[in-house]
């Protein structure tokens, strides 16, 4: 029989962390965690990561592993929570993974097969090379020509993604389309996917109070001692909460503006992040609303009860 695993994905700031804390406390769980940039150390207030209080002694991992000058791939977080969810289990504990990263925890669940495709660090720097000297929009444009269908998954600033899908097209002849279609769609374990919706203006006003709350806790601070450390240049902070406030850090702009932006991108990647799970996996949806939340958190439980008894 394959393992059970649950997930709980959906927009930032729709309240995936209190679910997971009480799914893990009814039902003996232990929680992965399922945002790509939460394995950065020193990277705790821009990343909304757990706190030590508000994990209430659930234990959690892929939290710290990585500093932020380390790589950190969709095969490398597959591989680690492989690894996570084969010891949670051993415990006769239920492993849950929880998180908005919708590709990283698609790459677990749906089992691709990344280890014949190592990283090529030459054929990489090259790009990287490439888009330092002309930006990145004639590469996104290469990669539009090339894979269309990749390219419209991708954000044109995100570069990572993008050298990605043309290094794995000059390296094996294949698109990341082609590519990924040739993974195996069976999935290694047996697993639930809950997720969590919101009325957008309530999300959107949840989003720019937590960053305002971000703020107050020490952001700011946090992103100065990034700097100072000399982690400017590396993908983790081109995260969003890290790049916005890199100019008023440097002194190029108001707080204001930076804020402003920083709201407007974390509301657009909720967005994102939506679109992406109602179109990439076969999730169980609950609106959450503050007055019937109780209700419906009960009505997961429920559900939850009966699929692990399946």
């Amino acid at each position: 029989m394959k393992q059970k695993v649950i997930a709980i994905v959906g927009p930032t700031a729709v309240g995936k962390t209190m679910l997971s804390i009480e799914i893990a406390k009814r039902f003996n769980g232990e929680i992965i965690s399922g945002d790509s940039m939460q394995v950065y150390r020193g990277m705790d207030i821009g990343t909304a990561k757990i706190t030590e209080e508000e994990m209430q002694g659930i234990p959690h991992h892929m939290l710290n592993i990585k500093n932020p000058d380390e790589s950190f791939s969709v095969a490398d977080f597959q591989y680690y929570v492989q690894q996570y969810i084969e010891e949670i289990a051993s415990r006769n504990r239920l492993p849950i993974i929880v998180g908005g990263s919708g590709l990283y925890i698609q790459a677990v669940l749906q089992g691709y097969n990344f280890s014949d495709e190592k990283r090529d660090d030459v054929l990489t720097q090259k790009l990287e090379a490439e888009m330092n000297t002309l930006g990145i929009e004639p590469l996104f444009r290469r990669l539009e020509v090339i894979d269309p269908i990749q390219a419209a998954k991708i954000h044109p600033h995100n570069f990572r993604r993008v050298i990605r899908a043309l290094e794995i097209y000059e390296k094996t002849g294949l698109t990341m389309t082609e590519y990924q279609q040739r993974q195996s769609n069976e999935s290694p374990y047996d697993s639930m996917l809950i997720g969590l919706e919101m009325e957008r203006d309530i999300l959107y006003n949840r989003i720019n109070n937590r960053i305002d709350e971000m703020v107050s806790n020490g952001l700011i601070d946090e992103v100065r001692i990034l700097l100072d450390n000399g982690y400017e240049n590396y993908q983790s902070m081109k995260a969003i909460g890290y790049k916005e406030l890199i100019p008023y850090v440097k002194g190029e702009k108001g707080l204001e503006d930076c804020l402003e932006l920083l709201k407007r991108n974390s509301r657009r990647y909720a967005k994102r992040q939506f679109t992406w799970f109602k179109n990439k996996m076969d999730v169980n949806w609950y609106k959450l609303e503050p007055l019937t939340l109780n209700e419906k958190f009960a009505e997961i439980f429920t559900a939850l009860a009966g699929f692990l008894k399946r």
